[in-house]
């Protein structure tokens, strides 16, 4: 995936990162997440299948895009013990080898804070997404101050750590760039009320095209 231009992260590091934040609200919160999900489901940085034990009995197939190999490893043991069926992908966003229209419900799970081109990603979320299709979205974004000095302060550093990932990423404000509207949205504390609003939880939809007014020609009866 183009988003991992810094060092990749290893799929035993990668668990140990999430363990503290899951334990602390994020599995919860992404298993509410995905209680929205439906149908066929393209989840999109699936890194080593955190979120593949929350799928409902709704969701038909899973198709996991991750470019890192390390994490897809355990990606395909989790995949082959979720109780959806799962297809693993080698690969991410913008580039996804999906038809347009093809899939009901796209996850993005603490992914889009790495995509290097996020405008470029997320049109290619719009393209495969059906007319009628929802983003789920649990991401961390630019909190309020003081935290967001601190992650402005933090990102760069963070960023190489951190597979390219971003603390103040305006995700809410890419969604809505990229054409998708908000329609469900919480704002989540992750460590306390100083963290107030640094993640988020939310669905989105494809912005429909408004038709062009019908004007009669000149002399129309």
């Amino acid at each position: 995936m183009d988003q991992f231009a810094a060092p990749k992260l290893s799929a035993t590091v990668y668990d140990a990162v999430f363990a503290p934040l899951e334990h602390l609200g994020m599995r919860a919160a992404r298993a509410e997440l995905l209680t929205q999900a439906r149908g066929r489901v393209l989840e999109v940085g699936a890194g080593t299948g955190l979120s593949l034990p929350h799928y409902p009995p709704a969701v038909t197939s899973v198709v996991a895009y991750e470019p890192d190999p390390g994490l897809r490893t355990r990606l395909d043991r989790r995949a082959a013990a979720a109780p959806v069926p799962v297809r693993v992908v080698a690969g991410g966003i913008p580039g996804l080898d999906l038809a347009d229209g093809s899939i009901d419900t796209v996850v993005c799970v603490f992914v889009l804070c790495t995509v290097g081109d996020v405008d470029a990603g997320l049109a290619d979320l719009r393209r495969v997404l059906a007319r009628d299709g929802s983003l789920l979205f649990l991401e961390h974004v630019l909190g309020r101050r003081p935290v967001a000095g601190l992650q402005r302060l933090v990102t760069p550093a963070w960023s190489h750590l951190a597979g390219g990932c971003h603390l103040d990423r305006d995700t809410i404000g890419a969604l809505r760039s990229a054409g998708f509207v908000i329609t469900d949205l919480d704002r989540l504390a992750p460590l306390g009320r100083l963290t107030a609003g640094s993640v988020v939880r939310g669905r989105a939809m494809a912005r429909l095209a408004t038709p062009s007014p019908t004007i009669d020609p000149p002399g129309g009866t």
